[in-house]
C-alpha cells in the first residue's frame, strides 16, 4: 500500500506539479469549477498539450505515472472545434499529432436528439431509417451510454468530461438528479480501480447550493477558478483548492492553497503561490 500511496499522475502544468509533489493521485475525480473566462478550459488544454508532448517518455522521478492515453468527452462540441480552440489559444505547440493523441467520446447527437435543435445542425445522417434507429437509441439515458463508453477507455488514462454543466442543468426532477449523483459516486468509486485521473468541468453558479454540495461530495478534489481584484484594482485570475482528499494536509502545511494564475500563448497555464485561505 505504501507504493500505491506515493504514485502520482502529472497534470502536465510545470508550475503546479511540484506543488502537488509530482501530480494528482491516480484514481482521482477532480471537479473543475470556474467563472466565465477564469481559466478552467486553459487549465485543461495546457494539461492535454503537455502530457501529449511527453507521451511515451519514461518519468525520471520514482512514483510518477504518465497517462496511458487522453480521452475527451464532449456533449455539444465538435472534436475538431476543440482541437482548433487549443490551436488558437496556444499556437507554439505542435498540433500535427494532437488529433491522434486524443480519443474523443462524442455524445452530441445523443444530447441534441431530444431537443428542438434541427437534426441537420448536429447530424450528418440523411437516411430516414437511420435517423429513426438513432432516435430510438438516443432516447435512452445519456449517462448510461457514457458509462458504457468510459468502460472501454484504457486504464490509467486522463479523462476530461466537458461538461457537467450541460448534463446537470437538464436534471430538473428528483429521479433524474438522483441518477446523476449515483453516476458520479459510481465514477468516483471505479476510478480507483481504473487508476485514471478524471477532470469534470462545471460552470460556477448553474447549480443551487445544495446540489453543488452533492456534486462536490462525489468528487475527490474541487478546484475553483475565479477572478478577483488586486490592490491596483486590476482583475486577476486565481485558482484555489476547496478540497483534495489525500493532498489537502500537505498543501495547507506548506501554505499552498490559493494561487495567482497567468495564461500566455507561450507558457500556457501558469500558477504562483500567493497565500493560504483561512
Amino acid at each position: 500500500m505504501e507504493e500505491i500511496a506515493q504514485e502520482k499522475m502529472p497534470t502536465g502544468i510545470s508550475s503546479l506539479d511540484p506543488v502537488l509533489n509530482g501530480g494528482i493521485p491516480p484514481g482521482s475525480v477532480v471537479l473543475l469549477v470556474g467563472k466565465i473566462g477564469a481559466g478552467t478550459n486553459e487549465f485543461v488544454y495546457s494539461s492535454i498539450l503537455s502530457l501529449s508532448e511527453k507521451k511515451g517518455d519514461t518519468p525520471q522521478i520514482p512514483g510518477i505515472i504518465m497517462p496511458a492515453g487522453i480521452t475527451y468527452v464532449t456533449f455539444t462540441k465538435l472534436p475538431t472545434s476543440i482541437i482548433e480552440e487549443i490551436a488558437l489559444s496556444f499556437p507554439k505547440y505542435p498540433y500535427e499529432k494532437l488529433s491522434n493523441d486524443i480519443s474523443f467520446i462524442d455524445l452530441s447527437e445523443m444530447y441534441f436528439e431530444s431537443s428542438i435543435v434541427p437534426a441537420a445542425w448536429y447530424s450528418s445522417s440523411e437516411d430516414i431509417l437511420d435517423r429513426f434507429q438513432k432516435k430510438k437509441k438516443d432516447s435512452e439515458n445519456i449517462l448510461g451510454e457514457l458509462a458504457i463508453r468510459l468502460n472501454e477507455v484504457e486504464a490509467g488514462s486522463l479523462i476530461i468530461i466537458d461538461s457537467l454543466t450541460e448534463i446537470a442543468t437538464q436534471q430538473s426532477d428528483t429521479k433524474s438528479w438522483n441518477e446523476l449523483t449515483a453516476f458520479l459516486r459510481g465514477l468516483e468509486r471505479v476510478s480507483k480501480k481504473w487508476k485514471s485521473t478524471i477532470y469534470i468541468l462545471l460552470s460556477e453558479g448553474v447549480l443551487d447550493k445544495s446540489r453543488f454540495i452533492e456534486v462536490a461530495d462525489c468528487c475527490d478534489a474541487v478546484i475553483n477558478f475565479h477572478w478577483e481584484e488586486s490592490s491596483t484594482r486590476q482583475r486577476q485570475r486565481i485558482m484555489y483548492f476547496e478540497k483534495f482528499r489525500g493532498v489537502m494536509p500537505h498543501l495547507e502545511d506548506q501554505d499552498l492553497v490559493k494561487f495567482a494564475v497567468r495564461i500566455t500563448s507561450e507558457g500556457g497555464y501558469e500558477v504562483s503561490n500567493i497565500r493560504v485561505i483561512i
